[in-house]
């Protein structure tokens, strides 16, 4: 079963997730069965590691983790991949991919542009 994380980067105040929150049950609306969850660098729970954990418990034997950031700084380049290397070692039954970080994406580009644009 493949699982899907969506990784952000956390904040001290939990309004800051309702929008990765939104994503995920956006996916679970279009796919409903494929498990989601979300999963944060710092400051907001869960870790990438627990949510992981969580989810092979419930059977994933592919997770595929999707960088929320907009801009491809420090933390998808150096941080997410030392975690993703950690995954793999925690858990070599499962097979993780790292998909590129969303604001590299065309289609996130054009709602960027359509949300600007807007009135």
């Amino acid at each position: 079963m493949t699982a899907i994380i969506l990784f952000a980067h956390g904040s001290r105040d939990p309004a800051w997730a309702r929008p990765i929150e939104a994503v995920a049950q956006r996916v679970r609306e279009r796919s409903p069965g494929t498990p989601v969850s979300c999963a944060y660098l710092e400051l907001t729970s869960p870790s990438l590691a627990e949510a992981a954990a969580a989810l092979i418990a419930e059977g994933a034997t592919h997770v595929r983790v999707v960088p929320m950031f907009l801009g491809v700084g420090r933390h998808a380049r150096e941080d997410l991949p030392v975690l993703m290397a950690e995954l793999a070692r925690q858990h070599p039954a499962v097979a993780f991919d790292q998909s590129d970080a969303v604001g590299e994406h065309p289609d996130i580009l054009d709602a960027l542009a359509v949300v600007a644009l807007a009135p």
